[in-house]
């Protein structure tokens, strides 16, 4: 992953695929447990994805923090030292 767009993009197959979410629902500012209606075991789910997908460590402190759409973009990109 090479771009925050990249990760974006990426993240809305997983949450269209994994959590049957409409794409029209999701937008960087959608939180993910209201808006989105994803709850901590599927957030887990999705940990264990992109760890998968980025080969990469994820620290389960980095996601607890994580609300939007956008916070796990901008996690993932930490990860993946796009920053």
């Amino acid at each position: 992953m090479e771009s925050r767009e990249e990760i974006y993009s990426l993240l809305s197959k997983l949450l269209e695929d994994m959590f049957e979410v409409e794409p029209e629902d999701i937008n960087p500012a959608a939180s993910l447990y209201e808006d989105l209606d994803i709850d901590s075991i599927d957030a887990v789910d999705l940990v264990v994805e992109l760890r998968g997908i980025t080969g990469k460590q994820i620290d389960p402190d980095i996601f607890k923090a994580v609300r939007t759409v956008q916070d796990v973009i901008d996690a993932v990109a930490t990860i993946v030292e796009l920053e």
